[in-house]
């Protein structure tokens, strides 16, 4: 069977321009630069300095593969693999430094906020500049209209210029435009996050039943792993620029979240990109042990703690503190809330702080699993920080000590392995 999209050899290079910044000038420099030029060549003569230099970046290196029709394809690697490179240029946005693709097919792309969208024109008159791009005829575009606009939620908007949209508006449209328009191909980036929850719920059944029972074919870059589980079937993993993994996708995500396991047990920020607002930043996030080391491979019988340090900025703010689990395969495991902390209900002051919330031993099973950490206040409807994915760590089983496994051996199933208490008496009834 012919590929919807083969990759050959792709490679995309940008070149990076590093200006030397100029130093302050002195009275004194001055001075010496005008005596200098006495006993100096003429200006033609003197040979020229370098004021900048040049770089080569790589951001995509050698990458081939295959995707066929219908497939579902979740692309995946840390911010800087080249995800959005690789989108863009599948959807010919840009062009790749060597190497070519092959498309059989239409492609509607969903890269960021407003792509494809003309900021002047009307959300209806957007609707049928898009489908006239991928080359529908207006009998088509009006048979899908009534869809689109259901769907994107945005009728009341409909003859406003697109300019004058919200983020989540635009995005919501131009999900509704590119899914809905036939397209063979559709390319989404990770601008669904701007969506509030139940859009993205919405847009991934959709992702789903193009492909499903369309048999179109979808590429999916998120960090929503558990997003990326529930709808693709393959997936490429993006290192660096280059495939570490293409294979089916619980294969691709576990690999990933290996990879990534012996550096990410613990992040720590630099005060310039502390992830944050004006009100609260996040120094750094550990995954560690009970004598406060930071590891990244865990006993079942362990205690395990996240440690989570911040640096509040303005006085008088309540910061609930949040943190989520998920699994290899994208299962949220659990969240947390720092309920019990007199925090919940007593604004903080200026000053940095550190929280330990405590995963208890035996609950957990077997496996990889990721951390999310979130600071707001759902009271105000504020989301001051929320970085997924930031640290990572392994669950192994001890076999010489008492799990709930106890000496069973093979596949011992479930996403949680609590050792509970049994309690068994003979009968004296038959």
């Amino acid at each position: 069977m012919q590929p919807i999209i083969k990759v050959e050899h792709l490679g995309k290079k940008y070149i990076i321009r590093h200006e030397h910044p100029e130093r302050y000038v002195a009275l004194r420099d001055v001075l010496t630069q005008k005596a200098k030029k006495l006993f100096s060549f003429p200006a033609k003569l003197r040979p020229k300095t370098q004021a900048t230099d040049y770089e080569e970046f790589w951001a995509l290196k050698d990458l081939n593969f295959e995707i066929q029709q219908g497939d579902r394809v979740g692309i995946i690697g840390r911010n800087g693999a080249g995800k959005s490179t690789l989108l863009k240029i599948l959807s010919r946005i840009t062009e790749p430094s060597t190497g070519r693709i092959t498309l059989n097919g239409r492609v509607a792309s969903l890269l960021e906020v407003g792509t494809g969208f003309h900021p002047e024109l009307t959300g209806r008159e957007n609707i049928f500049l898009n489908g006239a791009i991928l080359g529908m005829s207006r009998v088509d575009i009006r048979r899908k209209f009534d869809e689109i606009v259901d769907f994107s939620g945005v009728e009341k908007f409909l003859d406003t210029p697109v300019k004058r949209y919200s983020s989540g508006m635009y995005v919501r449209l131009a999900f509704a435009v590119a899914a809905h328009l036939e397209p063979e191909i559709l390319v989404v980036d990770e601008v669904l996050a701007v969506g509030d929850a139940e859009f993205q719920k919405k847009c991934l059944g959709k992702m789903e039943d193009v492909s499903k029972n369309e048999g179109r074919t979808v590429l999916f870059v998120s960090h929503n792993l558990s997003a990326i589980t529930l709808l693709c079937n393959k997936g490429v993993f993006l290192k660096e620029g280059m495939i570490v993994e293409e294979n089916e996708i619980n294969i691709v995500v576990n690999q990933y979240l290996s990879t990534n396991l012996d550096t990410n047990n613990e992040q720590i920020w630099t005060k310039k990109n502390r992830p944050g607002n004006k009100i609260v930043r996040l120094i750094s996030v550990k995954v560690i042990d009970t004598s406060l080391l930071s590891k990244g491979i865990y006993l079942t019988n362990e205690d395990i703690g996240i440690e989570i340090k911040y640096e509040v900025l303005q006085n008088n703010y309540i910061l609930w503190l949040g943190c989520n689990v998920h699994n290899a395969e994208g299962v949220n495991i659990f969240d947390t809330h720092s309920v019990s902390s007199e925090y919940y209900i007593k604004p903080h002051t200026l000053g940095v702080y550190k929280s330990t919330t405590w995963i208890p031993r035996n609950l957990l099973a077997e496996g990889i699993f990721t951390v999310g950490i979130a600071i707001f206040n759902h009271k105000e409807q504020v989301v001051h920080v929320h970085e997924k994915e930031i640290v990572f760590f392994k669950i192994i089983e001890d076999i010489n000590s008492l799990t709930a496994r106890g000496q069973s051996v093979g596949t011992f199933p479930g996403v949680i392995r609590p050792l509970l208490k049994w309690e068994i008496k003979q009968s004296k009834n038959h």
